[in-house]
């Protein structure tokens, strides 16, 4: 099974910036695509944005202009680099992979990271 680790998050202040690392670990044959997920209190987990093993990218509207998925194949890590920070950006950051082993796939999800924004 593979473990994801995120890292990163934080407390900011408006129109700040945060970098979220989510590393994975573990025996798997390939990792397809991550995704990085928020859910903010009261509210249901929604895709952020994700990233494909050849490197497509998919935001959700509300962060487009302002964040950027990336991955790093060799050391198993996607990043979330996350531009001019709102109030409502607020929520705990999951980082989700779908991956291999053998012929089988999997998915799983990291423990999460806060990240806080303040106005």
């Amino acid at each position: 099974q593979v473990q994801l680790v995120e890292s990163g998050g934080g407390l900011v202040q408006a129109g700040g910036s945060l970098r979220l690392s989510c590393a994975a670990s573990g025996r798997f044959f390939s990792i397809n695509d991550i995704g990085w997920y928020c859910q903010a209190p009261g509210k249901q987990r929604e895709l952020v944005a994700s990233i494909s093993s050849g490197g497509t990218t998919n935001y959700a509207d509300s962060v487009k202009g302002r964040f950027t998925i990336s991955r790093d194949n060799a050391k198993n890590t996607v990043f979330l680099q996350m531009n001019s920070l709102k109030p409502e950006d607020t929520a705990i950051y999951y980082c989700h992979a779908n991956y291999i082993i053998g012929s089988t796939s999997y998915s799983n999800w990291g423990q999460g990271t806060q990240v806080t924004v303040s106005s």
